[in-house]
């Protein structure tokens, strides 16, 4: 049989070029994957799934933020008049006060829905569209659109009203309250943020 002048030679080698470019690619375009959240390269797994908060600075009154899994979590210092506030509220002007909804870890119970009564931990993610909610602690702020303002978290780009321990106010857009990750104490000063407290 004729060749019709193809050079057999050159044939093996450019199907074997192509298959060597082409496992290198593929192993390249694969590379990334090894470094996704949750894989189990040493180290990496560890930084994603927690975080650590240091609340020795923390001031009554304050909060801080840290990040965790890349969303914005609160670590509120709650004063004694801020606790006796929020437990006081008129629970039925939230939608949720006994947080029947889950949106905590089982062992975050009470109206603070918090481990320590002082430290309040909260996902700083709004529950209607995903905003995050303005840090108004003080009684009767103007801007929050309601009287008897207890104070707590306000979301102005639709209005939704959480009190101090993240629950939400009736007749608001956003439908359950805030959420609690998991978490833990370390020490009285380190929060870890991502782990449980009794799996630690």
């Amino acid at each position: 049989m004729a060749d019709n002048g193809v050079n057999k030679g050159r044939r093996r080698f450019l199907v074997g070029a192509t298959t060597v470019v082409g496992g290198v690619g593929a192993s390249r375009g694969c590379g990334p994957l090894w470094w996704l959240p949750g894989s189990r390269v040493p180290g990496r797994e560890r930084q994603v799934r927690r975080s650590k908060a240091d609340v020795s600075k923390l001031e009554p009154g304050q909060r801080m933020v840290v990040e965790w899994r890349g969303k914005p979590v609160w670590v509120v210092y709650r004063t004694p008049e801020m606790i006796e506030r929020t437990e006081g509220f008129d629970a039925s002007r939230l939608a949720d006060p006994e947080s029947e909804v889950p949106q905590q870890p089982a062992y975050v119970t009470g109206p603070l829905r918090a481990i320590k009564p002082e430290i309040g931990v909260y996902i700083g993610i709004c529950t209607h569209l995903g905003c995050s909610p303005l840090f108004r602690p003080e009684p009767d702020a103007d801007d929050v659109g309601t009287d008897d303002w207890p104070g707590g978290y306000f979301c102005p780009c639709h209005g939704s009203r959480f009190d101090l321990a993240g629950r939400v106010f009736r007749g608001v857009p956003a439908p359950t309250n805030l959420e609690v990750p998991p978490y833990r104490f370390e020490s009285d000063d380190i929060i870890v943020v991502g782990e449980d407290e009794e799996t630690a």
